[in-house]
């Protein structure tokens, strides 16, 4: 049986971990571009999935099994940014523009001498 203070430690880093899955989940909906996307998830889907898997590295109670979490988690740290880059180098080289902020304009309308703003 595990013991308290493993599980002190288990519970709050899948919380964490998922904490950490949501807010991947929701930059890439709602960030504009490609890039940002890409930034979201590259970097809060390698830290949710690190903090989970050494959770279950922590809990799992045979070595070699621990072990191997570990590594799959030394392995995501890796390649996860390393392929966010290769994905975001490739569009950029593709031609794809990064988002940029429209601002609003303010036009001077000469028959009224008010200003109005445009609504692109």
């Amino acid at each position: 049986m595990i013991s308290v203070f493993a599980n002190s430690i288990v519970v709050p880093l899948i919380l964490v971990g998922i904490l950490f899955f949501i807010v991947g989940t929701v930059g890439l909906l709602r960030f504009p571009d490609i890039y940002c996307r890409i930034h979201a998830t590259t970097k809060c889907d390698t830290l949710g999935a690190g903090a989970i898997l050494l959770a279950m590295a922590i809990y799992e109670h045979d070595f070699f099994i621990s072990l191997k979490l570990i590594l799959i988690a030394m392995l995501i740290f890796f390649y996860s940014p390393t392929i966010g880059h290769i994905i975001s180098r490739t569009a950029m080289r593709t031609g794809m523009k990064p988002w940029k902020k429209e601002e609003n304009i303010v036009y001077v309308d000469e028959q009224n001498s008010q200003y109005k703003e445009s609504d692109s």
